[in-house]
């Protein structure tokens, strides 16, 4: 090689690998904040993923996530927010409403995307739907606010109970909030309403064991990540321990439950990667409107209802967007 050929190069060379390192530095993280275990959450990553690419990112690529989770022990939620926000990550999704609560002090400026149950308004995550300001935004569906509804369902489909039970996690921030709502709508119906306690899969064996001592004809689960993670189990134990119950999420329908309804978490995390992309790409949390599906949806499973005895009324049946045989 000659020697001006052999300083171009040199030249060249030495052009190219400042840029290169700086585009390894410059991929994008994700921080990634649950209040569940990793293992509990695969429907909802993939449909992450799956939009977030849609949007142009894909993990391993040209993106990273950091995840954090925990374990639905609540009080680890700080410490875990804290921890993603000394990473400088690029953005956070919030992957629950105790995990957004958890992050909004911990941070003003990082972006933060959230994926939550509930009303963002109510809970103090943003200022308003249209214009959420500040550096949250996100994706919600409604289910504390379906809470009463589940409890008519249920005495829909069995007028001549008298005591119903009511599941809640107590460390869950919005766990006061349901059981106000449904002991309202107990009232209204005339039900005498009993709520037990879990927050973890000890104390979730210990509930259901209590049901039938305290008269309970049948249980309304409250919202919550713990129970959403659980909604097969919770479903088959219904089953078994002949205590019809309703949840929000038709995993829980499709396991042995006898009825769900409720809006599409699922959706929330559809909507939740899409925003994380246009967030990558330089808009602010600040412009873009949180998406709150009200879309909810009715599942019945017969071969459940007919092994406990029960009788579905046909208006209820002909509302039901699906029935499983």
């Amino acid at each position: 090689m000659q020697r001006r050929e052999f300083i171009a190069a040199l030249s060249a060379t030495a052009m190219v690998w400042p840029f290169a390192a700086r585009a390894q530095q410059a991929m994008p993280v994700i921080g990634f904040l649950s209040s569940a275990s990793s293992h509990d959450y695969a429907p909802m990553i993939g449909a992450f993923r799956k939009s977030l690419g849609e949007a142009g990112f894909v993990e391993g690529q040209n993106v990273k996530i950091e995840y954090a989770w925990a374990d639905e022990q609540y009080d680890r939620l700080p410490a875990l927010a804290a921890d993603l926000v000394r990473h400088q990550v690029s953005v956070i999704v919030a992957a629950s409403t105790p995990a957004a609560l958890a992050l909004k002090p911990a941070t003003t400026t990082i972006p933060i995307v959230f994926a939550i149950g509930g009303d963002p308004v109510r809970t103090g995550l943003v200022d308003s739907l249209s214009r959420p300001g500040g550096n949250l935004t996100g994706a919600a569906h409604i289910n504390v606010e379906t809470a009463p509804k589940r409890l008519e369902l249920m005495y829909e489909l069995m007028p001549n109970m008298k005591i119903a039970g009511l599941l809640v996690n107590p460390t869950n921030p919005l766990a006061k909030s349901v059981v106000q709502a449904v002991q309202a709508a107990a009232s209204s119906l005339g039900l005498e309403l009993k709520v037990v306690h879990a927050h973890s899969d000890e104390e979730l064996d210990a509930a259901f064991a209590s049901l039938s001592g305290l008269g309970v004809g049948a249980l309304v689960v409250g919202t919550d990540p713990l129970f959403t993670s659980r909604a097969e189990k919770l479903g088959a134990t219904s089953l078994r321990l002949a205590m019809p119950a309703i949840y929000q999420y038709r995993e829980f329908t499709a396991a042995g439950g006898v009825m769900s309804y409720g809006g599409s978490i699922v959706d929330s995390y559809h909507h939740a990667g899409l925003y994380v992309g246009r967030i990558l790409r330089g808009e602010k949390p600040r412009d873009l409107p949180v998406q709150l599906s009200t879309k909810v949806e009715l599942f019945l499973n017969l071969k459940s209802a007919k092994a406990l005895g029960l009788s579905v009324p046909l208006p209820l049946l002909g509302r039901a967007d699906e029935v499983i045989e």
